[in-house]
C-alpha cells in the first residue's frame, strides 16, 4: 500500500470523524448498501484519495459504500446498458459532459441539496452553470474539484538558467528557442494518448476564440474553418520544440521524462501533479497559464471539473446518498483532497491554492477562466483522434482538410442539436 497511503489512511479517519461528528441529519446503518460507481481507476491517486474519505464515512456512520472503479476508458460502454437494465447505482461520478448528455436522464436534481448547504456558492459560477442539464435547467451534479491547464515548468532549471515565464505567444516561442538553443527539450507532449492532444487545443481554444463558440457555431453565426484556424496553426508550432516523434510515447511517459528533467516543460491538466510527484516527490513545479495571445490580458485560464457526483433516480436510500455527498463536500474533506492532489476547489471557502498552482492565482481569484472546449464536442467525432491525425499530415494543406472535416463532422454529429437551437433562435426573432 506505501507510507503514503497509510499516512493518509490515518489523517483522514482522524480528521474527517472529528470534523463531522454531527452531521445536519443522520442516516442509521441499513443491511442495504450503497453503490457507488466511479470513472476513476482504484490505481490512480485520485482513485486511491476518494477510497479513503469513503471508507472513513462508512466507520463514522456504519452505512456501507460499495465503491467501484469502473476506469476512464474501457468500462464506459458497459454504463449505458448497466443503467437500462436495472444494476443498482446509488452515487456516481463522470465527466460533466457525459453527466448531461448521455446520463442526465438517470439522475436526481439536487437542486435542493444544493441550496441547502449552500453549494451554489462556487468559487467559479460557470463551474456550477455547467452542472445543470442543457435543457431543462436542473442541477444534474455536485461539482467537486476543477482540473486546470497548465504548463509546468520546471522553477529550478528556469532558475538556474535565468529563464522568464511567458506572458505573450512572442514570449513563449523566443524562451523555446532559447531553451532548445541550450541543448534542453523546451516541451515534451506524449500524444500516443489521443487524449493528451486535447490538453493544449483546449487551452488554446479558450485562449483565442470566444467562450461559446461552440454554440455560435450551431446558431449559423460562424464556422469552425473560420474560428479554429490561429488554434490549429499554434497547436502545430508546439512540435518544433517537442520530443522527436511525440506519438511514440504516452502520458505516462510524458510525466516521467518531465519529472526527471528531461523537458523544461510540459503542457497538460493539474490532475498530472500526483503523477509526476509520484516519480519525483520533491521537484519544484511551476506553472503558468497558456500565453496564446499577443496580450497578456487576453490569456484565459483553461478550467473544467474534474470530479464531480450525482445521485441515481433510482436510489432507494435517497437521504443516505445525500450524507455521503454532504460528507464528500465537507470543507476538510475537500481540503484533503486537494491537499493530496495539488488542485482547487469548486466549492467557495478559504481553501489553500497548491504551491505548483500559486502562479495563476490572479487568473483564479479574478474568475479569469474558462470551459474545455470539449465539453461540448459529440464523443462520436473523436476530435483527440482527429488532432492527432491532423498533426501527423505534413501536407500543404493539412490544416485545411483537419477544419472542413471539423465542420462536415460537427453538422453530422450534432444535426440535432443545431436544429433545436436554430428553431428556439427563430422563435426568439419571431416574438420580438
Amino acid at each position: 500500500m506505501g507510507m503514503k497511503k497509510k499516512m493518509l489512511s490515518a489523517t483522514l479517519c482522524a480528521v474527517m470523524v472529528g470534523s463531522l461528528a454531527a452531521p445536519a441529519f443522520t442516516v442509521q446503518a441499513a443491511d442495504d448498501t450503497l453503490v457507488y460507481w466511479s470513472m476513476w481507476e482504484a490505481t490512480e491517486p485520485q482513485g486511491q484519495v476518494i477510497q479513503e474519505a469513503v471508507d472513513a464515512y462508512t466507520e463514522q456512520t456504519g452505512v456501507k459504500v460499495d465503491l467501484q472503479f469502473k476506469g476512464r476508458t474501457g468500462n464506459r460502454e458497459a454504463l449505458q446498458p448497466a443503467l437500462d437494465g436495472g444494476t443498482q447505482i446509488d452515487i456516481f461520478d463522470e465527466d460533466i459532459d457525459r453527466v448531461n448528455g448521455m446520463y442526465g436522464k438517470y439522475l436526481l436534481d439536487l437542486e435542493d441539496l444544493a441550496k441547502e448547504n449552500d453549494y451554489e456558492a462556487t468559487a467559479n459560477a460557470g463551474l456550477m452553470a455547467a452542472c445543470r442539464d442543457a435543457g431543462g435547467g436542473t442541477l444534474k451534479t455536485i461539482p467537486y474539484q476543477p482540473n486546470v491547464f497548465a504548463f509546468f515548468y520546471n522553477k529550478d532549471l528556469f532558475e538556474e538558467n535565468g529563464w522568464k515565464v511567458p506572458t505573450t505567444w512572442q514570449e513563449f516561442t523566443t524562451l523555446c528557442d532559447e531553451i532548445k538553443q541550450s541543448g534542453t527539450l523546451p516541451l515534451y507532449l506524449g500524444f500516443k494518448d489521443t487524449w493528451t492532444c486535447l490538453a493544449p487545443w483546449n487551452a488554446l481554444a479558450v485562449g483565442l476564440t470566444d467562450s461559446d463558440t461552440c454554440n455560435q457555431v450551431n446558431m449559423g453565426n460562424t464556422t469552425f474553418s473560420d474560428t479554429y484556424g490561429p488554434v490549429a496553426e499554434k497547436m502545430r508550432a508546439l512540435l518544433d520544440y517537442a520530443e522527436k516523434n511525440p506519438y511514440a510515447y504516452g502520458y505516462n511517459d510524458a510525466c516521467t521524462a518531465f519529472a526527471r528533467g528531461e523537458s523544461a516543460m510540459y503542457p497538460i491538466g493539474s490532475y498530472a501533479i500526483p503523477q509526476i510527484k509520484s516519480v519525483n516527490p520533491d521537484m519544484n513545479i511551476g506553472s503558468f497559464t497558456f500565453p496564446a495571445n499577443d496580450e497578456e490580458s487576453d490569456n484565459v485560464l483553461n478550467s473544467g471539473i474534474d470530479l464531480q457526483f450525482s445521485v441515481m433516480k433510482a436510489c432507494k436510500n435517497k437521504e443516505a446518498a445525500y450524507e455521503v455527498l454532504k460528507y464528500l463536500y465537507d470543507d476538510e474533506t475537500i481540503q484533503i483532497y486537494l491537499d493530496d492532489q495539488g488542485g482547487i476547489a469548486c466549492k467557495d471557502g478559504d481553501f489553500a491554492i497548491p504551491e505548483t498552482l500559486k502562479d495563476m492565482r490572479p487568473y483564479i481569484e479574478n474568475n479569469r477562466m474558462a470551459d474545455y472546449q470539449d465539453h461540448h464536442y459529440p464523443s462520436e467525432m473523436s476530435v483527440d483522434a482527429m488532432i492527432q491525425t491532423f498533426l501527423l499530415d505534413t501536407s500543404d494543406n493539412a490544416q485545411e482538410k483537419f477544419l472542413k472535416k471539423f465542420d462536415s463532422d460537427w453538422k453530422r454529429y450534432n444535426r440535432d442539436l443545431i436544429r433545436k437551437v436554430q428553431d428556439y433562435q427563430k422563435e426568439q426573432e419571431d416574438a420580438q
